[in-house]
């Protein structure tokens, strides 16, 4: 399954580490976006390995451990070409410092390398934890620590809101930062993106469809399986409510997204525009879209082969973001 596309590859921060700018997700192949295909998973996985993507992203509570799982078969033999980063913290109570005491987050640490069937991870990364852990601090020190025993290479921070990507560039040992940007939510342009680069943290974006808004292809009336994020998280009943449609609930968000289909006049779809924009931003590292098949997967690669924006269209969508966008968005972000 071989293609013609050309990967670009950037550095993770000052990690020394390449990886390709268009890498991918991993939480819809685990669950939670509906029906999941083992063997469309790691025909997808093989196929975007293939394209020249060398970066995964997942977690342990990705399908109980599940698409760690997956990678572990999908890279097996590859293990020192394909970078993979995993999460932690999200299988107990985020709030409770416990959660992140050396015992909790080492045995974390060792359950994923099992799954993974790793001797390290490559990038260890707390997972959306609450704003405190992050203001106390105490949770660096134990990936500090873990990162002395040689159990991950480097580690970061998924966050939720601005405010904690500042609080985690406090820290020094800390290589990337997880956010939600897109379209839809602009904020960390203003301050986040342009001093985590300057301070040489990586930044990979999540969610960069908007949960699939920005694909242009949901009308009012949709309806999402049963065990879809999307129909159970739209108002934060789950999670926080910016990790389905960027907070914005989905009727406002159709809505707005049907106001920027013009994004993809003169490119290929507005999906791979919308991810093209995010690829404009040199400061970013990386995207990491979901996929559950392969013809998904080739959707979002199709974005590197899409046109730049120009300076006049880029004002145009920063402009729509904050008349029409940013005051409908729900939840601290």
């Amino acid at each position: 399954m071989k293609g013609d596309i050309k990967m670009n590859y950037r550095e993770l921060g000052n990690t020394g580490i390449k990886i390709s700018e268009v890498s991918f997700g991993t939480w819809a192949i685990g669950g939670a976006w509906g029906k999941t295909n083992d063997t469309e998973a790691l025909r997808s996985l093989e196929f975007a390995m293939d394209q020249g993507v060398n970066f995964f992203d997942t977690a342990d509570v990705y399908g109980d451990g599940h698409s760690e799982e997956l990678l572990a078969k999908a890279t097996k033999g590859k293990e020192d070409k394909i970078h993979i980063a995993t999460k932690f913290c999200r299988q107990g109570d985020i709030f409770d410092p416990k959660n992140y005491s050396y015992e909790q987050v080492s045995k974390y640490c060792e359950d994923s390398l099992r799954r993974l069937n790793r001797d390290a991870i490559d990038l260890y990364q707390i997972h959306c934890p609450a704003t405190e852990i992050l203001r106390d601090g105490s949770v660096f020190e134990v990936l500090d620590r873990l990162q002395l025993e040689g159990k991950i290479r480097h580690y970061g921070v998924s966050v939720e809101t601005v405010e904690e990507g500042l609080i985690c560039l406090e820290n020094p040992n800390v290589k990337s930062l997880q956010i939600i940007f897109n379209m839809f939510r602009q904020k960390p342009l203003d301050e986040l993106i342009p001093k985590a680069y300057n301070k040489g943290v990586g930044l990979l974006v999540r969610l960069p469809l908007a949960s699939g808004l920005l694909t242009g292809k949901f009308t009012a009336d949709h309806v999402f399986e049963e065990d879809d994020h999307r129909r159970f998280n739209e108002n934060g009943e789950a999670f926080n409510v910016g990790e389905t449609f960027a907070g914005l609930g989905f009727k406002k968000g159709v809505e707005l997204a049907d106001q920027l289909k013009w994004i993809a006049n003169g490119r290929n779809s507005m999906a791979s525009a919308a991810l093209r924009w995010i690829l404009d931003q040199k400061e970013i590292t990386c995207i990491i879209p979901g996929f559950k098949n392969v013809k998904q997967v080739q959707n979002n690669l199709a974005s590197l082969e899409e046109k730049s924006f120009t300076n006049e269209e880029a004002e145009q969508i920063l402009r729509f973001y904050h008349e029409n966008v940013k005051d409908f968005i729900r939840g601290a972000y």
